[in-house]
This record gives structure tokens, sequence and C-alpha cells, in this order.
């Protein structure tokens, strides 16, 4: 996997929707590994600025992440134009929230989303290493498209059948996410809710059942997943949570102490904060949407919240805020990144290819 990658270790930073940066990126990227960073609601524009802001700090291999334009039942294609009626359900709904956040509802209309075809010309225009993808399988144009550029396409999956879809579609490599994993479950053949398997059984099944690198997520926190990951065949590790604790991240400051003392136990999958299953912490804002039954759909439920959560992050109260972070959160011991990844590769067999 190191040579496919390009990189020294087998250690990969989970891309974080709306909460990478471009320091964590660029480190993890500098350590040896491959530093990720998520395009999620980024225009072309934004996606430019970010790699060339990546490669001012590093020149070795990164990774962009981009959600496919995956449509659950019930979701509205995303880049189209919201719809009135949900609109004015869910508003009022989030008012007790907008309030305790001390902000107006946003008005409409509600800019959609960047078209997936902009951030997609973006990101192969930008040659990362690697054009990671979630929320399904990625076109054979779009494949074709970026090994045209020497670009390597890597899918995520939570299921057997996921993993063996994604081979089919010509990936170079299988994120296998068991249901430990922090934010967004990147399901995409059937709901989240149906798909929860673990780690411990979805790794080894996912090297079985395809002949490509499997690179686990979820779980792994410090050098002992990286151990287990590998016993059950992975070639690689992806890690969230532990990073998104570093001072490098863009995670606010109470978040990522949060991290470092939840128990595995907290941690829920719950749609409330942005309409798709998500890992988290449950807090105010995910109780009085779950009990309040009128939540928007993805995207526009995430725009909504959105409005509230960016100024809790500013008023540092964590009952507002989306707390993404995966079961193994409380084993998140350091600041700094290059220490995260100095534990997790103590972790790596001497013999890894």
């Amino acid at each position: 996997m190191m040579r496919l990658l390009g990189v020294e270790t087998p250690i990969v930073l989970g891309p974080f929707g709306g909460m990478s940066s471009v320091e964590l990126t660029a480190a993890v990227s500098e350590a040896g590994g491959l530093g990720s960073f998520g395009l999620y609601g980024l225009g072309p524009d934004r996606i430019a600025e970010v790699a060339r802001e990546v490669r001012e700090r590093t020149a070795r291999p990164f990774a962009l992440n981009l959600w496919l334009p995956f449509q659950a039942p019930g979701e509205r294609p995303v880049g189209a134009d919201f719809d009135r009626d949900e609109f004015d359900r869910a508003v009022p709904a989030l008012r007790p929230l907008f309030e305790a956040a001390g902000v107006e509802p946003p008005s409409w209309p509600v800019q959609p989303l960047p078209s997936f075809g902009e951030q997609l010309e973006a990101a192969l225009a930008a040659e990362p290493a690697v054009l990671s993808f979630v929320f399904g399988v990625p076109s054979a144009e779009v494949v074709e498209a970026a090994h045209r550029r020497g670009i390597r396409v890597v899918g995520a999956a939570t299921t057997v059948p996921e993993a063996r879809a994604l081979a089919e579609g010509g990936v170079d490599a299988i994120v296998a996410s068991g249901l430990e994993a922090a934010g967004h479950r990147p399901s995409f053949l059937d709901e989240p809710e149906r798909g929860l398997v673990g780690g411990l059984a979805l790794i080894p099944q996912v090297v079985d059942a395809v002949a490509l690198p499997v690179i686990a997520a979820g779980g792994v926190a410090d050098r002992r997943g990286v151990t287990a990951a590998f016993a059950l065949g992975a070639a690689g590790v992806q890690v969230g949570s532990a990073f998104l604790a570093t001072r490098q991240s863009a995670a606010p400051a109470l978040q990522r102490e949060r991290i470092r003392t939840a128990d595995a136990h907290e941690t829920v999958l719950t749609r409330a904060m942005s309409g798709r299953a998500s890992r988290g912490l449950p807090n105010r804002a995910v109780r009085t949407i779950e009990q309040g039954g009128a939540r928007a759909s993805f995207p526009l439920q995430n725009i909504l919240t959105g409005v509230f959560r960016r100024r809790a992050a500013e008023l540092a109260d964590p009952e507002l805020l989306s707390l993404w972070m995966g079961q193994a959160a409380g084993l998140a011991r350091f600041d700094d990144a290059a220490e995260v990844f100095a534990e997790l590769a103590a972790g790596i067999p001497d013999a890894r290819s």
C-alpha cells in the first residue's frame, strides 16, 4: 500500500468534512503518512486554494476527499434547490437552539451546495496523490480521469457488498469503515443502521472479499489498534478522532478536550445534526432535535444546524456543537499530531508493503 499511495508509513488521516485543516493535513503527510482534507461544501476556488496551501507546507503526497452525489430516500439531490415547505417545517423545530446560541434563524432562500461536477473538476485539477470518495462508487469516467492524471482512487465501504462494488468500480484501495468510526457513516447500498458491522468482523471479511489493499478505519487510536488491524489483514489504517483531538485540527478546543475524556459507550449514531447518520456524543442539540420530530433531510438539516453550531464554537458551548468522535476517542492521549503519528506507527509490524 505504501508504494501505491507513495507514502513511507501506511497511516492515513481521516478526512473531516467541515473540520479539516491545512496544518493537520500537512503534518500527517510530513510525518510520512497520507494527510487528507475533506472538501465537503467547498467551491472550486477554495478547493484550489486548499491544495495550494497544503503544498506550501509539504511536498509529500496528500489526499483530497469528495462526497459523491448520493441521494438517500427522502433526500433532494445535492446541488438542487431546497424545498420551501421542508424549510418552513424545520426552522421552527430548531428555534430553541437558535435562541440558545443567540442567533437568528436563516432566511429563505437557502443557497445550494456546490455541485459535485464543479468540485470534481477542481479536485482533479489540483492533482493530489489520492482522491478518496464516500457515499458510493465513483463512475468509470471519474476513475479514468483520475488515473490519467496519476491520481490514485480510494473508496469507503461499511459492508462486504459495498467493498465488492467498489472493487468492481476500479478503485485502487478500500477503506473498511467499522461501526466504531466517528462522523458520517458512508453507507450507500443500504440504510447505515442496517449495516453496523464492527471492525473486528468487517476488516478480515473485506480483506477476503477483494484483491485490493484494505485500510482499516474505526476503533484505531493507538498502537494497539494498529497492530490489531494489521493482524486482521489490513494494509493500512485510517485514523480520525486521535488526530482531531490535536491542536493542529480545526475542531474547537472544547471538542478536542471532550474527545480525550469520552468513554466508548457514550457515542451514539444520530441523524439529528446533519440529516445523515453520524457517530458522536449526544448533547442538548441532539436531544432537542430527536425529540422534536421535525427534522429536515440532508443537506438542508446540516446547513440549518450549522448556523447555531458556528456560534456555539465561538461561545465554547458543547451543548450546541456536533461532537463527532468514534468509540475509541477516549484512547486519544496527545495534543500534537507528530506524537499521535509516532504512537500509531509504533504498532505497525516490521514487515509491511
